[in-house]
């Protein structure tokens, strides 16, 4: 019943801008914890960025830290992550993640911790 689905993928330039969305349904997107992984060719998925109940309370890998921003819309059921300044190693399939969080769950940066996975959209940065 839960089901997340990735949109915004695409080609850039360097230096270029690009929203990925993230729409879910099943669930309330501000009742579960929301996050952003990526993989490129022959790496492990990595964290990316999460958000929790408490709209203010986002985290960011440090790779893209001060370049990404995530946020979501409550009305739409949608989370979204803008993504700015582009590098070509930010070229990855981004997957969207949700999980039911509490206290003593695994920790936000582990896939393992993460119950629902979008399909992914794939993002590729040209130099």
């Amino acid at each position: 019943q839960v089901q997340l689905v990735e949109s915004g993928g695409g080609l850039v330039q360097a230096g270029g801008s690009l929203r990925l969305s993230c729409a879910a349904s099943g669930f309330t997107v501000s009742s579960y914890a929301m996050g952003w992984f990526r993989q490129a060719p022959g790496k492990e998925r990595e964290f990316v960025s999460r958000i929790l109940w408490s709209a203010d309370n986002t985290h960011y890998a440090d790779s893209v830290n001060g370049r990404f921003t995530i946020s979501r819309d409550n009305a739409k059921n949608t989370v979204y992550l803008q993504m700015n300044s582009l590098k070509p190693e930010d070229t990855a399939v981004y997957y969207c993640a949700a999980g039911p969080f509490g206290r003593y769950s695994g920790h936000y940066s582990y896939t393992s911790s993460w119950s629902y996975w979008g399909q992914g959209t794939q993002v590729t940065v040209s130099s």
